[in-house]
């Protein structure tokens, strides 16, 4: 996917005014809220949980090199086979030759965020494979050409009629469901179309959750199966992961997922949770007869123990997209990459570059909900502030900002000229408001006024008033 992050505006502008979109988006973002907000009310250990995820992801990460290779050394001994990717391109060349040398035709995909970032399946398709993804979600997204608009729930962006509309204009096999007016309907048509898909795949690729060093097993969490099928029916299993998903033990994996379910959908724990150590073994009734995980960098080896190191411990809950009011108003695509909300605003600039990804760390009120309900304490609206900061030192900044920016400091560092200039700004807007107590229409915030009132001064600042009420008294 080609990142167009530097077109945020524009993209949130057409967000805005897309009113299937914003039907789509009211009607998911409370669900997950209310969900997630049910589930840690209902676990009074939810405090401490977080505490113990977040010490074992920052052990995990100050010894990164020696659970990676413990993985890789647990995973060989059963059989698998781990290759190493330190670019996108080397990924996806490593999935290529892996296809190939098998003789594959078709793979089966269970959905990974990672796969989005190296895009794994344009190179698959480039290459002449036939590519399915199975997650009901990204298969939606994959029929309409689309990118997934949040990593949880890849096609949150579509309503009901849209899908249905969808599947009549794609769907054209003898048999399937007509009309499609229910979400039982449109599931069992896709259940119908991928049943096929699943057992004609050669190659099978899934993401992972978690990477476990003292097992050298990989994990994955759905709530639909599919995830199961395309690691267990193709005779060749690929597992894409990126390298701070490792973990030391099954017992920390085991908390880490607590975590992770109730942050993304509000639920105890998720329908399907899947260990996966190896190749079938003899006497085993189904899985593969190899297993291979691709284990990629892209960048984060060089955030370790830097100003973004925090970052690494994101578990992909989705749950600060879902707090997010940026988010909210203007759904994934506008973000322009793989990653939106809070969390994509801190990753895309350092995986794209920041000239690229400079508007993201700006489309943020930085009120905080995305750190208070990171399940792992990310501390997400300083490493926007970061952004920023690097983004004002190396000039990226539009010249009119750095000279607004320039002029409020030389104020703020001479107090009395700051109270003369505030107390006249204060004053002449009190008169322009008229005692309305807001503004409809003003000067150099209609980017605000377009959609919202604007509150008014009362036409003294709080220091003229407490200096007035301090002499009276």
């Amino acid at each position: 996917m080609k990142p167009t992050s530097h077109a945020f505006t524009d993209n949130a502008r057409h967000a805005l005014h897309d009113r299937t979109l914003q039907q789509a988006l009211g009607k998911a973002g409370a669900g997950f809220v209310d969900k997630r907000r049910a589930a840690v009310d209902a676990l009074p250990e939810f405090e401490a949980l977080r505490e113990a995820g977040r010490a074992i992801k920052d052990h995990a990460l100050a010894n990164l090199d020696h659970y990676l290779v413990r993985f890789e050394q647990q995973l060989v001994a059963s059989g698998g086979q781990v290759h190493w990717a330190e670019t996108p391109d080397e990924a996806c060349a490593a999935v290529l030759d892996i296809c190939r040398a098998a003789g594959a035709k078709m793979v089966a995909k269970g959905k990974s965020m990672v796969g989005e970032e190296i895009a794994i399946n344009e190179a698959l398709e480039g290459a002449g494979f036939e590519v399915v993804e199975t997650d009901l979600g990204e298969y939606i997204i994959q029929l309409a050409h689309e990118p997934p608009s949040h990593i949880i729930a890849p096609a949150v962006h579509k309503t009901r009629a849209q899908i249905a509309d969808l599947f009549e204009d794609r769907h054209h096999q003898p048999g399937l469901t007509r009309p499609l007016e229910t979400v039982p309907q449109i599931v069992d048509e896709a259940r119908q179309v991928l049943r096929e898909k699943f057992l004609a795949a050669d190659v099978g690729i899934t993401g992972a959750n978690f990477l476990i060093a003292e097992t050298g097993s990989t994990v994955i969490v759905t709530n639909e199966g599919n995830g199961d099928l395309s690691a267990t029916l193709p005779r060749l299993h690929i597992v894409l992961a990126s390298i701070e998903k490792v973990v030391p033990t099954l017992e920390d994996a085991s908390v880490l997922l607590r975590l992770l379910a109730r942050s993304a959908t509000g639920q105890e724990t998720t329908t399907y949770t899947t260990f996966f150590t190896g190749p079938r073994r003899a006497g085993d009734a189904d899985g593969p007869d190899a297993f291979h995980v691709v284990l990629i960098d892209n960048g984060r080896s060089q955030m370790l123990g830097g100003a973004f190191h925090e970052m690494l411990r994101c578990i992909r809950c989705g749950a600060c997209l879902n707090h997010c009011p940026v988010y909210s108003a203007v759904g994934g695509h506008a973000y322009g990459w793989v990653y939106p909300g809070p969390m994509g605003a801190v990753l895309t600039p350092l995986m794209v570059g920041l000239h690229e990804g400079r508007p993201l760390p700006n489309a943020s009120t930085l009120c905080g909900r995305c750190e208070e309900v990171c399940p792992m304490g990310i501390p997400l609206p300083g490493l926007l502030r970061e952004h920023r900061r690097r983004e004002f030192e190396r000039r990226l900044v539009p010249a009119r900002s750095r000279w607004a920016l320039a002029a409020w400091a030389w104020f703020a560092r001479h107090p009395r000229h700051y109270r003369w200039a505030s107390n006249l700004a204060m004053g002449l807007l009190g008169k322009l408001a008229g005692g309305r107590g807001r503004f409809r229409s003003l000067p150099f915030a209609q980017a605000w006024t377009a959609s919202r009132d604007l509150p008014a001064p009362q036409g003294e600042t709080f220091m003229a008033q407490w200096q007035r009420r301090t002499r009276h008294d």
